[in-house]
């Protein structure tokens, strides 16, 4: 795809965020592969709040599985491209203030648009070995406090 040049973005940065774009998509959204490029797009033209740092947004999006639905929502065309964070989709894309941006915004969403179904059927598979886990966890809490229940009761 061919990119212009927008005031605070070049074709060249533009290219670079599609890339990390792509790169991260098909990381299963891996923290290693969230480049400081496209955090920066991210939070600049595409209606994100920095959440303190590429760190705190990477965490608030992708470290639980279960999260990541609501970022990914603003590159669904079946959700209607609407920002989670904002509940509306002016100003990062079809209007005046996004059109410089509108170029690599498209990009992004027909990338998403590509990988979408595997996508969130890896994310709903995470999520319920997510969740197993943990209640393989409490009930191993919930035997441990029966068992040192049952020695207090038998030593007090």
């Amino acid at each position: 795809m061919e990119f212009a040049d927008a005031r605070f973005l070049s074709a060249v940065e533009k290219e670079k965020v599609l890339k990390q774009w792509i790169r991260f998509l098909d990381s299963d959204f891996d923290k290693q592969a969230f480049g400081e490029a496209l955090y920066t797009h991210l939070m600049q033209h595409c209606s994100f709040i920095a959440h303190y740092d590429r760190g705190g947004f990477w965490s608030t999006y992708f470290a639980d599985e279960a999260d990541t639905p609501d970022f990914l929502q603003q590159f669904d065309k079946d959700k209607n491209y609407e920002s989670f964070e904002y509940g509306c989709i002016s100003g990062w894309i079809g209007c005046v203030a996004s059109e410089p941006y509108e170029d690599i915004n498209r990009a992004m969403i027909a990338e998403f648009e590509k990988r979408k179904q595997s996508i969130y059927a890896k994310l709903k598979v995470k999520d319920k070995e997510n969740k197993l886990s943990q209640i393989k966890r409490l009930q191993l809490e919930v035997a441990e406090i029966g068992t040192t229940t049952h020695q207090q009761t038998l030593t007090g």
